[in-house]
């Protein structure tokens, strides 16, 4: 008789091929939890599937009709919209398709290909985040002083983040811990559940390299941005500037920070929890809780990373008034007539980065006036000699 073996909730069972066992999510529902939950659980993936995709693909769309989007400082805005996009056409039509039916009826390859696509995609879009972060960081703070971000240096971002999420997310489908079915029985993620020391080394790490690690970048960017932001904003206001821009980017730096933690931590202290004792009883609907809200971040990544740029707003509406040929046109004019400003050509971040520049200018010229001014009072002046003015 043959037989083949499966993973259920970190489990692992021989199971003959006529006789199958009646918990068993590869073939029927699990039998205390009611049909209406799985269709609940369908409705909510089409909705959120929907929205991701129309948003990621309006993104990637709108970035590659206007060249003026095509700047190095949103090379991983585009990333992470490909990243949300991805993980919604893979991830979410697999889960909306298995809560239709109540089970994972695809059976265990396609269980291992979205926990896999889920996971990787995921911590690919969450480390677009950090870089994100990092990226704004470098170039209002210049860090390097002179060295500003190039074309060269947010490609070399993108190889980054591609490349550790696929480093980290490709043990569990070559033997390091694996990708199993969650206790809902819809849907395939890490092997949380397993007792096994092995997997645990294996789940820390994880955790570690793919939540701990970019919240801490985010959380060091943005904090040495706002600083530099405030101290430009007491000394305009010394010289009688306002501070609106400061008050902007704070609301949006505290936006982003928030949104990363509520879709992320819940999941994260799940995933947690039950590392650290398996043996916990959860009932399967609340399991399914954090994995399920923590999709939703595809949805409003791009409202929040993009549709609240202003020249991202710009562009949209002029797509969708079919104005972009004229748009285009008006762009060309003015490259040709001379400079662009810095708002037009780096986006947001770069024009803040300018004011900060030229009102950093401002002060050093005023503190050296005002220095000069009181070493020139201090110096005794020569009956016989003129002072330079």
């Amino acid at each position: 008789m043959d037989s083949f073996r499966v993973s259920v909730n970190g489990v692992v069972y021989t199971e003959a091929a006529e006789i199958l066992k009646p918990g068993d999510p590869f073939s029927g529902p699990i039998e205390n939890i009611a049909p209406w939950n799985f269709k609940f659980l369908a409705a909510l993936m089409f909705i959120v599937t929907s929205l991701s995709l129309s948003e990621n693909f309006t993104v990637m769309l709108v970035t590659f009709r206007f060249k003026q989007l095509r700047q190095p400082l949103n090379y991983i805005i585009v990333n992470l919209s490909v990243a949300d996009f991805l993980v919604s056409l893979i991830g979410g039509t697999i889960s909306f398709l298995t809560n239709a039916k109540g089970y994972f009826f695809m059976g265990p390859w396609a269980c291992v290909l979205e926990g896999f696509a889920v996971t990787f995609f995921g911590i690919v879009a969450l480390w677009s985040l950090a870089v994100l972060a990092f990226e704004r960081f470098f170039v209002i703070c210049r860090p390097l002083g002179n060295i500003r971000l190039r074309g060269k240096h947010a490609a070399l971002g993108l190889v980054f983040v591609w490349t550790f999420s696929f480093i980290w997310t490709i043990p569990p489908a070559l033997g390091w811990s694996s990708y199993t079915v969650s206790k809902i029985g819809t849907t395939c993620e890490p092997n949380w559940y397993s007792g096994d020391y092995y997997d645990h080394t294996y789940i820390i790490t994880f955790f570690t390299t793919c939540f701990i690690l970019p919240l801490g970048v985010i959380i060091v960017s943005y904090g040495k941005l706002m600083r530099k932001l405030r101290k430009v904003s007491d000394t305009q206001g010394r010289l009688g500037s306002t501070r609106k821009p400061e008050r902007q980017v704070t609301r949006m730096v505290i936006v982003m920070i928030l949104a990363f933690l509520i879709c992320w931590t819940p999941y994260a202290a799940f995933s947690i929890v039950v590392t650290i004792c398996p043996t916990i009883h959860l009932d399967p609907r609340l399991a399914a809780v954090p994995a399920f809200f923590s999709k939703t971040a595809t949805v409003y990544n791009p409202i929040i990373y993009v549709f609240m740029n202003k020249q991202f707003r710009k562009c949209l509406i002029q797509l969708f008034n079919c104005n972009g040929s004229a748009m285009d046109m008006n762009l060309n004019q003015t490259t040709d007539r001379g400079p662009m400003t810095a708002e037009s050509n780096e986006g947001e971040m770069s024009a803040i980065a300018a004011h900060i520049t030229i009102s950093n200018n401002i002060t050093e010229k005023a503190e050296e006036e005002q220095s000069q001014q009181s070493s020139f009072a201090q110096l005794p002046i020569p009956e016989n000699k003129v002072c330079p003015m």
